[in-house]
């Protein structure tokens, strides 16, 4: 984990060319800081993605990953999941909170795949946004991960560091992925969303982000939101994601 870090000094007023340089750099800096980093939800092929993606909504990956083995275990295509036992299936994802919506996501998501892609994936994100359950974010998590197809993730973590950084203004979630998207060539952006997210979950915290211990303070307009002593902000520091 980065030591100490030092009073940051981005220009005041910056010019486009200087934002580039400076978002580029920092996303240089977090590859270093967690060469490690990826998606940190679990599967084996883009149908298990897709479905954990769906699932991981207003819980934590954690969480996911311990139902995934039984889930896919009973149902490992789309359309066994399509003809699953409502019961049974509630029982699995139970433990994720919100199970019977998560149920219907499921099983909507599920009859859509065997119907229009024969319960094939589709590589598309026109395609993808068009599944029940389905938005940008969830699709440019299995477009990237899953195929390998350059795609921006914003949740809550890349939203608030795309704004704390200044990389842009922009609250609108798709908003944020055209802008950020523009500061960088499309082949980063699977990894700089891998970059920022793991960076959100593990130092730049909502309500106190460890500033006296982040890599890129010198790069941040926002140094100082959260404690600057580097003891102080180490104690905040995670090791892995939240649980």
């Amino acid at each position: 984990m980065p030591g100490p870090a030092a009073t940051p000094s981005p220009s005041a007023v910056e010019t486009r060319t200087a934002l580039v340089r400076r978002a580029r750099k920092v996303d240089r800096i977090l590859a270093v800081t967690y060469p490690d980093a990826k998606a940190e939800l679990d599967f084996d092929n883009p149908f298990e993605c897709l479905v954990v993606t769906v699932l991981s909504a207003q819980t934590t990956d954690k969480r996911v990953n311990a139902v995934r083995p039984q889930l896919f275990a009973v149902y490992p295509d789309a359309k066994a999941m399509a003809a699953a036992d409502r019961a049974t299936l509630e029982a699995i994802v139970g433990p994720l909170g919100f199970f019977r919506a998560k149920t219907d996501s499921l099983l909507k998501l599920s009859a859509a795949l065997v119907e229009q892609h024969d319960g094939q994936v589709p590589p598309s994100l026109d395609a993808l946004v068009k599944l029940p359950g389905v938005g940008r974010k969830t699709a440019n998590v299995v477009l990237g991960n899953a195929f390998g197809i350059p795609g921006i993730t914003v949740d809550t973590h890349f939203g608030r560091l795309a704004r704390r950084l200044g990389f842009t203004n922009e609250t609108d979630p798709v908003k944020v992925e055209h802008a950020v998207g523009d500061l960088f060539p499309s082949r980063d952006w699977t990894m700089l969303s891998h970059h920022l997210i793991w960076h959100g979950r593990r130092i730049c915290h909502a309500k106190k982000p460890a500033c006296g211990a982040c890599p890129v303070a010198k790069l941040c307009p926002s140094y100082g939101t959260g404690p600057t002593d580097p003891v102080v902000a180490a104690a905040l520091v995670r090791t892995e994601g939240p649980n």
